[in-house]
């Protein structure tokens, strides 16, 4: 690892020692990467979330010449949870990361908008959406919930 990290985490070296579920998981993640649209940045970034159900519903990131209006991965694969599988809960939630033009070292981490709609949702289903975080053919992280990463952050109760 590159870097100490300011929070409790869980470091795997390789994928064969996440559960089986987590592993396909991230596998799908990866898979992701092949679809990502980033001709500007070339950083691709690929998410997938396990649902209650069984379920697997990925994301990757687009972007647009037009910066504002790029979608990260996570809030791809999530507004598609949201749109269309609100019954269901999220198990899990795995994000990886390619850069064909630079390796990797560390995993990738949500930026922070994708952390505060990760909240959003751990608040609508009332319970919390374990992490796995890594880039493509480096070592994972593990954390419990997204409040590792935004402890306070921004919720409906502030408008109410």
């Amino acid at each position: 690892m590159n870097q100490k990290l300011p929070f409790e985490y869980k470091l795997y070296k390789e994928i064969s020692e996440l559960p089986s579920d987590i592993s396909k998981l991230l596998q799908k993640a990866e898979e992701q990467l092949a679809y990502s649209y980033a001709p500007y940045s070339q950083f691709h970034v690929g998410a997938a979330a396990l649902l209650d159900n069984g379920d697997i519903i990925a994301g990757c990131n687009q972007e647009n010449a037009s910066y504002p209006l790029c979608m990260c991965a996570e809030r791809v694969a999530l507004y598609n949870i949201g749109a269309q599988y609100q019954e269901f809960k999220i198990v899990a939630l795995a994000i990886t990361a390619h850069n064909p033009n630079k390796k990797l070292v560390d995993p990738c981490m949500p930026c922070g908008a994708c952390r505060q709609v990760i909240s959003e949702f751990e608040q609508r289903q009332s319970c919390d959406i374990p992490l796995y975080l890594s880039s493509k053919d480096q070592y994972i992280i593990g954390l419990t919930s997204n409040k590792v990463l935004l402890p306070a952050g921004f919720s409906g109760n502030n408008l109410l």
